[in-house]
């Protein structure tokens, strides 16, 4: 719902509103932060600061001006998505959207720190960025949680669309792993002589174990070792490499010892039989119609939340 000529119970309320907006910013920020309320969203004031801010943060991502309504309604609809997420209680904690932002900064091999430097030599305050990133940890988990059910890709519709494409092929042969991680634990800073005397130690436990109940009842008992749950895995999950050394591994017998953050590793490899995994492709085709029908609904449930927000341009 958008209104544009308020009448004066309205005038009177924006009036107060404009007020607690503007002192929450001087309290908050310096007097330039201060600036002018352009549009109020279901109580909650979007500043020209903000629309300068987030302008500068688009350029800084796609080189383009955005036109400055543009901006305006990306805004609006990170507000009418923040509330309505308040609505059924998804509400991403400081933490979350710490750690989405820092996992952004290591996409773009930069520590959180580098983040902050990179925008704020743009004039950019890091804040800016964290709340696109909440609305989309907001929305995302909104839309997929909201509607699972009418999100999931049949098989036959992923059939039919390989089909169609001319990839009649779907299914590859493969392997299915099932693994247990063993490690030989090395404390931080210790000296290369205890590693090398651990990887000794890896290297003889090889040769006694045979099975993975072997495996389960030595490393239980060992000091400064674990050995984790089985992980099963299938050679599509795995890089070439690991898949080529498991391949070589006697079923019941562990890989060669590795160096890890947590000392000496191996895998014990509890077995390998044959199966099916899908194509390349078929996982191409599937993840094109998920990201189809997720885009669909997430504009459709959008325009049903913004058409019911009150919205007030100034």
């Amino acid at each position: 719902m958008i209104m544009t000529r308020p009448t004066p119970f309205h005038r009177l309320r924006s009036l107060l509103l404009a007020c607690a907006a503007a002192l929450v910013l001087l309290a908050g920020g310096s007097p330039l932060q201060a600036q002018s309320v352009a549009v109020m969203v279901n109580g909650e004031p979007i500043t020209d600061y903000d629309i300068q801010q987030r302008g500068k943060l688009n350029f800084l991502t796609t080189r383009k001006q955005q036109p400055r309504q543009d901006t305006i309604n990306e805004l609006i609809d990170e507000k009418v998505k923040i509330k309505e997420g308040k609505k059924f209680g998804v509400e991403p904690t400081s933490s979350d959207v710490d750690q989405s932002y820092a996992q952004m900064g290591a996409r773009m091999r930069m520590s959180a720190d580098q983040l902050d430097k990179t925008l704020e030599s743009q004039g950019i305050r890091p804040d800016t960025l964290k709340a696109r990133l909440k609305a989309e940890i907001v929305w995302t988990s909104l839309v997929r949680g909201r509607f699972k059910g009418s999100l999931q890709v049949g098989e036959k519709d992923v059939a039919a669309a390989a089909q169609a494409a001319g990839n009649e092929k779907l299914e590859t042969e493969a392997f299915e792993y099932q693994m247990r991680p063993v490690v030989l634990i090395v404390p931080r800073g210790s000296p290369s002589s205890l590693l090398e005397a651990r990887r000794r130690e890896a290297e003889a436990l090889r040769s006694r174990v045979q099975t993975c109940e072997e495996a389960m009842a030595l490393f239980k008992s060992m000091q400064n070792a674990t050995i984790r749950n089985i992980v099963t895995k299938t050679s599509a999950d795995l890089p070439q490499v690991l898949r080529d050394v498991l391949d070589k591994t006697p079923i019941g017998h562990l890989t060669a010892p590795e160096q890890t953050k947590q000392g000496i590793e191996m895998v014990a490899l509890c077995g390998r039989k044959p199966t099916t995994v899908d194509t390349p492709k078929k996982r191409e085709i599937r993840d094109k119609m998920y990201i189809e029908k997720y885009e669909a609904k997430s504009k459709a449930y959008l325009r049903e939340v913004r058409k019911a927000a009150m919205i007030e341009y100034r």
